[in-house]
């Protein structure tokens, strides 16, 4: 049997799908972080364990990695030369680095048009309109990524330190976020240090908890991202239409804060990023597999 895989990964994690060459999953597995801008090295070596485990949980030998083609979405595919660089490296028999917000909008909308936002540890936007697909936003975390978890979770680290400061009013929020390190400034500090985006990323979650308590600073977040958020929508200029597909970790917990022009567009996508990965593989790869048979 010949296999295609695909791979879905960002600042948080990898996942792997591994399917036949029709595109029906058989295996799926889950390592660390992909992002290939941040660290391409460890991405390799995550995304190459992922695929490892993909083939174990099919009951498949691993062996077969050197011959079975890839499409992977990744965060940072879309800056320099990073692709070009991870595709020398890989050890799949064709591998085809694409943007995550690429297999994004092929999970969501399929070949079809719509537009997706992935909210999670990083943003990015795509619309396709009359077959010609627009991307908006992916930039990384210290430029760009308005909306994510990494720039939520920095902006509570910030409003945490502007509280101890006095320099701002402080809530239960960024007293307990406080507490995280110890109730010493230092600490957050230190912490930047070395923190990737997934490391600040990993704080969101409690804004959004917060934020359901009423805490001021949690919703003072909450209320720019959002605007963020919607920015960038307006600026695909979606029709009325169209499908709107939110995926990612913090998706759900957008949804209910659009305002009403979006949430009438919200559409359940008809499958998740590592889908289109999928699918994209078994569209672009089915020559392939049907010859090596």
């Amino acid at each position: 049997m010949n296999f295609v895989l695909g791979i879905d990964g960002g600042g948080t994690s990898c996942r792997a799908a591994l399917a036949t060459a029709d595109g029906t999953v058989i295996g799926r597995a889950k390592s660390g972080a992909a992002n290939i801008r941040t660290d391409l090295t460890g991405a390799r070596s995550n995304i190459v364990e992922a695929a490892r485990q993909a083939f174990i949980a099919a009951g498949q030998d691993p062996e077969l990695i050197p011959q079975t083609p890839a499409i992977l979405g990744l965060a940072g595919a879309n800056v320099g030369t990073y692709r070009q660089q991870l595709e020398a490296i890989l050890p799949f028999s064709i591998s085809r680095v694409e943007t995550d917000a690429e297999i994004a909008l092929e999970g969501a909308v399929g070949s079809g048009d719509g537009a997706m936002a992935i909210l999670g540890t990083g943003t990015a936007y795509m619309a396709r309109k009359n077959g010609r697909s627009r991307a908006i936003g992916g930039w990384g975390f210290q430029v760009g990524d308005q909306g994510s978890g990494a720039r939520i979770g920095r902006d509570l680290l910030e409003q945490t330190l502007l509280a101890y400061d006095g320099v701002r009013e402080g809530s239960p929020l960024t007293q307990s976020m406080l507490a995280v390190f110890r109730n010493n400034p230092q600490d957050v500090v230190e912490f930047t240090t070395n923190a990737k985006p997934g490391d600040f990323g990993g704080f969101a979650p409690k804004v959004f908890e917060h934020a359901e308590r009423g805490d001021s600073v949690a919703n003072w977040i909450l209320d720019r991202v959002v605007a963020d958020v919607e920015a960038s929508l307006g600026a695909l200029d979606l029709s009325d239409d169209a499908p709107l597909c939110l995926l990612g970790g913090l998706a759900p917990l957008y949804a209910p804060r659009l305002s009403a022009r979006y949430r009438a567009l919200l559409k359940p996508p008809l499958d998740d990023a590592l889908g289109g990965a999928v699918q994209m593989a078994a569209r672009l790869f089915a020559g392939t597999a049907e010859a090596a048979r």
